[in-house]
């Protein structure tokens, strides 16, 4: 029998990155869907690369507002360096969108027929290491003394199943929705945007996984933003973005 090949070659990289890791603010920022990046041996999926620079691989425009807070608040940033589609590091190993065969506008052809084993393969290479690594920044933050903020930053389509949406900042939460709360009166209060608590998705989406995951070790203010992708890949609509979010986390956190 042949050995089974690593889903991950020398040449692929690191499952993930940590930019600024010494970074010096209480807030971890993560972005699961950071990456259209497909593994060598997967061959794309099967997949034309327009349609995984589209949303069906990723989230256009997030890893460059997350990179640009991260920037802004010199904190430290935890992103995925490969698609979705290989596998979803914001879905537990047993979910099956978590390796998802269907797409809203195309099927995936490399996750067709995916086995058990390829399927732990797959999480073992992705979703282990970068949850790790999400865990490490944040327990750095503690032996820092510092309670840890978490914001996990996400895009969403303006089309969604042939329906347009009209929200335009989500601000999503569980139990525990002051942080998400506050954000989102103050981002109202200071601007036009259409802003609004757990849309386009809702925790019974799923999506809260990584943030739910990482609050079973211990409580800490945390919320999940989902800008709509037309407001991050145009520069400078997402400029305008990014400085109504820092202006909003500065007054709610008190940081600078």
């Amino acid at each position: 029998m042949l050995a089974r090949q690593p889903v991950l070659t020398e040449a692929d990289g690191a499952p993930f990155e940590v930019i600024n890791p010494r970074g010096e603010s209480p807030v971890v920022l993560v972005c699961e869907h950071a990456s259209s990046r497909v593994p060598v041996q997967l061959g794309n999926l099967g997949l034309a690369p327009d349609q995984l620079n589209s949303h069906v691989g990723w989230d256009p425009g997030a890893r460059d507002l997350a990179l640009e807070l991260s920037e802004t608040f010199d904190a430290p940033l935890v992103a995925a360096r490969f698609s979705r589609l290989v596998y979803d590091c914001n879905r537990p190993p047993h979910a099956p969108s978590a390796i998802p065969y269907e797409s809203e506008v195309c099927l995936v052809p490399g996750n067709r027929e995916v086995s058990p084993a390829e399927r732990d393969a797959r999480a073992q290479a992705l979703y282990g290491p970068f949850h790790r690594a999400v865990s490490e920044t944040l327990v750095s933050r503690r032996n820092g003394t510092q309670v840890p903020v978490m914001l996990t930053i996400h895009s969403f389509t303006p089309v969604f199943h042939g329906v347009a949406r009209k929200v335009e900042i989500g601000f999503l939460h569980g139990e525990d929705g002051t942080l998400a709360q506050d954000l989102a009166a103050d981002c109202r209060a200071r601007s036009g945007y259409d802003v609004r608590l757990n849309e386009p998705y809702a925790p019974k989406d799923g999506v809260l996984h990584t943030i739910d995951r990482h609050l079973a070790d211990g409580p800490f203010p945390y919320a999940m933003i989902e800008v709509r992708n037309d407001l991050l890949t145009n520069p400078d609509k997402r400029a305008d973005i990014l400085a109504l979010l820092s202006s909003s986390l500065r007054a709610v956190l008190s940081v600078q």
